[in-house]
Order: C-alpha cells, then sequence, then structure tokens
C-alpha cells in the first residue's frame, strides 16, 4: 500500500473550486516535520503512512462517508494521525475530550451516534453501551496491511462534529462539511493570516473546541504542528519558553491568557516572527492599546478573530492597530455579514442591530435537531444563490466605516468565558437538577474573587451545601462551567412581568477567611507566608488569608493560579510555576516551595 493519501476531487464552495485538505496535505515534503509532540517530531511522510493505515482499519470495519469515528484521545501526535486517518476513510471525526465528565463524554457520543470509538489505552471504561471501542495503537500498528480502497467524497460530506454549549440544558453537535474546512484554509490564507511558508503552528485549543480545527488545517499546507500540553499551556513561563523554543510563527490564544504572557514574550522589546491569533472572548481596550503599540513597533503582529462553530470556526478577522479601539474586523472571502434590525431590515453604518452570516462556510446545522436548525440556519432572501441560508448568531454587533464591526455583547442568554462559549440556561439546568434545589439562576458576572466569572443562585428545598453543589456539578460539567461561587436566597428578585429580575440579584460575598489557630485573633505568619497572603488577598479578593487556607476553595481557578504566578514572578523575580499552585494549594506548602525556589535561585551553584 502506498504511503501517499489519495487524491480527491476537489470540493466547491460558491463559485471557487477549493481543493480539499487531503490533497494538500498530500503535496507536503515527505521529509518535513509535520508534528511535535511529547519531545518526539514526525515528518509528513510518517503521517500519511500512519493515516493510510488508520484509514484501512477503519474502512474494514465499515467505517466511510457519513460515519462518525468518536476520538477520545488527548492534544498529541496519535490524535493528529487518528484525525487524518478518519478524514482519509472518508468519515467524520468527534472530538470528545478525555478530561471530560465521565456522563458528558457518554452524552457526546450517544447523542452523536458514534459508530466508533477510538482511545489511547486498553481498558478503557466504554463510553457509551453499544459503540465498538478501539485503540489509536490497534489502528496505526504497521501490517498486516490492508487493502483500502479510498471512496469518493464531496463538498457536503461531513467532516466533523464539535458540540457547543446548549440553551435547552443539553449541548448540541454542530455539522461541519469538507469543502467548509477546505475554505477555512483558503481564506486564512488570503486574509494574509497564514502565510508564513513552512510555519511552525502551536495546537493551543482543546480538541472539543472549534479553535483546535484553525490549528490543524494549517498542516494540510505543509506547516508543521507543535502540540502544546496542558501544563505548559496553562503556564506563562513554560509557553513563553515553547514559544522560543519551537520558533512558532502562530499561535491562536484567548485574550486573558494573552496578557500575562505578553511581558515573557517580548523581555527585550525586539521583534519576532509571530502572529497572535486572539479569539474567544472580547479583547479589552487596555490589552487592545498594548497590542497595537507591539505591532506598531514591529515586535508581533495579532489579528482579532471572531466566529461562531455554526460558521466553521473563523467569520471575521481584523488586525489590532492603533488606529480604533477594540474591533472583529469584516467578513472573511468565505462569508458574508449582514447586521439587521429587530424587523430585519439592514442597518446603515454606525448602527447597531443582530449579526448573520452567509455564504458557503455556514454549517450544515445541528446534528439530530431539525427544528433547531430550522431556527438558527435560516433562508437568505438576499443571498446570490437561491436556496442559501444563512446563520442567526445572536452576536449583536455595531456597523463601523469600511464593513468593520465592534462586537457590543449576546441578544440571549449566552456568554464566553475564558474563551468558552456556553449557554447560561444549561448551567442553570445543571443546577436546579441537584436534589434539594427548588429554583436557579445563573449569571456572569465581573467582581468574582476579583475576576469573571460565573455566579449560582439557588433557593433550597432542603439541605444543600456549597460543597455538595459544586461536587455535583462537577461530576457532570465542565471544569470552565462549574459556578466560581454560589448565593443562596430566601426567594428571587422577580420583574413586573414576573420573571428573575437578573440585575437585581446580589454580588457574591466576599471568600470567608478560616477562622483562626487557637485563641489568637489571626494565625502568625512567616515572610513568604505574608507574601503570597497579600498577593492571594489580591487575585481573589479575599479580606484575609490564613496559613491553612486552599487557593481553590477560596475561589481560584486557571486564570486566577496564572495571575499568581505573575505577580509572584514581578515581586520576587522568581518563577513560580503554574503546576506547583495545583501541587500547594494550602498557603503554607506553595509559602514553603516558594521558599525552596528563592533558596535555589541564590545558590552560588544554580
Amino acid at each position: 500500500m502506498t504511503a501517499v493519501l489519495p487524491e480527491r476531487p476537489g470540493t466547491r464552495t460558491g463559485a471557487t473550486a477549493v481543493p480539499d485538505l487531503l490533497e494538500r496535505l498530500a503535496l507536503a515534503p515527505a521529509d518535513r516535520t509535520a508534528v511535535v509532540a511529547d519531545g518526539r517530531a514526525r515528518s509528513f511522510g510518517e503521517l500519511r503512512a500512519e493515516a493510510m493505515r488508520i484509514a484501512g482499519r477503519l474502512a474494514a470495519r465499515g467505517v466511510g462517508p457519513e460515519s462518525v469515528v468518536a476520538l477520545c484521545l488527548p492534544r498529541g501526535a496519535e490524535l493528529v494521525a487518528a484525525l487524518v486517518g478518519t478524514l482519509t476513510a472518508g468519515a467524520a471525526y468527534l472530538p470528545v475530550d478525555p478530561k471530560l465528565p465521565a456522563e458528558r463524554r457518554r452524552y457526546l457520543v450517544e447523542d452523536a451516534g458514534a459508530d466508533l470509538v477510538v482511545t489511547a489505552a486498553e481498558g478503557t471504561a466504554p463510553l457509551a453501551d453499544g459503540v465498538p471501542h478501539v485503540t489509536v495503537a490497534a489502528l496505526a500498528a504497521p501490517g498486516p496491511e490492508l487493502p483500502y480502497v479510498p471512496v469518493a467524497v464531496h463538498g457536503d460530506t461531513l467532516a466533523y462534529v464539535i458540540y457547543t454549549s446548549g440553551s435547552t440544558g443539553r449541548p448540541k453537535g454542530v455539522e461541519i462539511g469538507r469543502a467548509a474546512a477546505s475554505a477555512l484554509l483558503c481564506e486564512l490564507e488570503g486574509a494574509g493570516i497564514a502565510v508564513t511558508e513552512g510555519g511552525r503552528v502551536g495546537w493551543n485549543a482543546s480538541p472539543s473546541f472549534d479553535a483546535s480545527v484553525q490549528q490543524w488545517v494549517r498542516l494540510c499546507r505543509g506547516d508543521t504542528l507543535v502540540m502544546i500540553d496542558d501544563e505548559t499551556r496553562a503556564d506563562p513561563a513554560l509557553l513563553a519558553r515553547l514559544v522560543d523554543e519551537q520558533a512558532l510563527t502562530d499561535l491562536d490564544i484567548t485574550p486573558a491568557h494573552a496578557d500575562p504572557l505578553l511581558d515573557l514574550l517580548t523581555p527585550d522589546g525586539g521583534p519576532r516572527p509571530l502572529t497572535l491569533l486572539i479569539g474567544g472572548e472580547a479583547v479589552s481596550p487596555a490589552l487592545w492599546r498594548r497590542l497595537a503599540r507591539l505591532g506598531e513597533r514591529g515586535v508581533l503582529r495579532t489579528v482579532n478573530l471572531y466566529g461562531p462553530t455554526e460558521c466553521t470556526v473563523d467569520a471575521t478577522a481584523g488586525w489590532v492597530d492603533g488606529a480604533d479601539g477594540p474591533h472583529i474586523g469584516s467578513a472573511l472571502p468565505g462569508l458574508r455579514t449582514r447586521v439587521l434590525d429587530e424587523e430585519l431590515n439592514p442597518v446603515t453604518e454606525g448602527g447597531s442591530g443582530e449579526l448573520y452570516l452567509a455564504g458557503p462556510r455556514v454549517g450544515r446545522g445541528y446534528r439530530g435537531r431539525p427544528a433547531l436548525t430550522a431556527e438558527r440556519f435560516v433562508a437568505d432572501a438576499a443571498g446570490e444563490a437561491h436556496g442559501g441560508r444563512m446563520y442567526r448568531t445572536g452576536d449583536l454587533v455595531r456597523l463601523l466605516p469600511g464593513g468593520r464591526l465592534a462586537y457590543l455583547g449576546r441578544a440571549d442568554g449566552q456568554v464566553k468565558l475564558r474563551g468558552h462559549r456556553l449557554e447560561l440556561p444549561e448551567v442553570e439546568a445543571a443546577v436546579a437538577a441537584v436534589p434539594g434545589v427548588a429554583e436557579a439562576a445563573v449569571v456572569l458576572r465581573d467582581d468574582v474573587h476579583g475576576a469573571p466569572g460565573l455566579v449560582a443562585y439557588y433557593r433550597a428545598a432542603g439541605p444543600v451545601t456549597e460543597a455538595g453543589l459544586r461536587e455535583r456539578l462537577t461530576a457532570v460539567l465542565p471544569a470552565y462551567m462549574v459556578p466560581a461561587a454560589f448565593v443562596a436566597l430566601e426567594r428571587f428578585p422577580v420583574t413586573v412581568n414576573g420573571k428573575v429580575d437578573r440585575a437585581a440579584l446580589p454580588a457574591p460575598a466576599p471568600a470567608p477567611a478560616p477562622a483562626p489557630a487557637g485563641d489568637s485573633a489571626a494565625a502568625e505568619l512567616t515572610a513568604s507566608q505574608t507574601l503570597i497572603a497579600g498577593v492571594w488577598a489580591a487575585v481573589l479578593g479575599a479580606p484575609q488569608v490564613g496559613p491553612d487556607d486552599n487557593f481553590f476553595k477560596l475561589g481560584g481557578h486557571s486564570l486566577l493560579a496564572i495571575k499568581l504566578v505573575s505577580r509572584v514572578r514581578a515581586e520576587l523575580g522568581v518563577s513560580l510555576p503554574v503546576k506547583a499552585v495545583y501541587a500547594n494549594p494550602r498557603l503554607r506548602d506553595l509559602a514553603a516551595h516558594l521558599d525552596t525556589l528563592v533558596a535555589a535561585a541564590a545558590s552560588p551553584n544554580s
């Protein structure tokens, strides 16, 4: 069997022929590095051979066009090979992050009707009853070779299914065709975003989020994918080091994670061949100005990307410069933007309305949900082709000069938190399902322990504790959807029409300080404990912190852990890894670890 991926007919989007991603992947030089992961580099020749073996064994199991293969694999070379092998077999992949709660993983596999689940190791607990499981090692193992005849695929053939938070309380799967995924890569190139020949692209996003698609498609133009593990992506110091050591040319990152990274990326203020692709949430005016200054000095360039999963990742792009404040730019070539008022009339320049997106990169719809598909994917009366559709985003924007757009917020219960898109009704449904909860409401606030976070308000009908709520929700929701604070109410404030008055919900109380040790009014702290306590108080908004306090029980989370290590680095000049915060969540333990680092840095042998 040849190791070259099969040639496939070009797919067509609109009036422009777009080559299938695998057509382009087949042209990459065999000896060029395709994937860097776990300290090992794999060439394009190795990747193609492995993908062909996987495709052959998938086909032998009856997998083909419109089949869905669930990939329950961590970010790594095996995930890339399984993804390419699945597409080579003509099938679609369903990413299932192994870190998701078991109940949610099972739901994704069952709701998508997956035909097969690919896992990393033998003995993995079944994700869903009746769905066969196989390890990626078994699919990719050399010989005996199976005869494999490539099947025909078309532009509308399903490429992947990615789930997003659902307003009905259950996630919904978005179906994207092969032509749309292929067109995304062409448009990133046409917009001057993916320009470096043989670039080195960091795969930073969870495979369960559509931002990962924007990263892996770069492989198909001959770029090198550098897989970023969880420890590195959570620690600004490690991430900055990886950018340098791997000479990354492109890094996709959320604004919340970009801010603490900038000082470490540009310590000398010199230029670097790096493009930051900012997306996932709104860019603050302060961060926009900072990035614009770096761009004007030629240090690095930044593009602000916006787009819903339903329209194949990226819909608009705007270069960050000093000419204006934050904006999301204008439409990429494969999509058309329409800003419409409540009566579906186009707004004029300077006006605001809901954003609709039209064009060949609009997805096929929601898997198994025809009614919801019809509600969100509506007829495009102004379209260039009969039968065209446009996607109703639910995002409010202002139309700026030149067709650029300024993002204003949501028109419904959907929010963005630390780069994640989620529906508040889904979180509310999970809270309300906890035994003992009679009523629940969830809001996104800017003042939760000094940072944006979800707050769950509830009225109890039985014995309910915050610890019990958090434990129950952690078992059914991804970590980013678990509220940072809980507020018990005797009754909910309501508006004149009887609905919950969300604006009148009280702010959560500051995190409680622990009871003082012994008979003393406050526990005595060492010098390092005092320093850590001060930093904790600043990032958590806690009025009093003791040596036995736990960072995460006081409301800490991944973003605040990043802020914590950044403050320690700024005040002491010591690089405290983020993983040390997770390994030493109690203040006295973290202070002792910090003492060890300071002593090692001061040692003449260090």
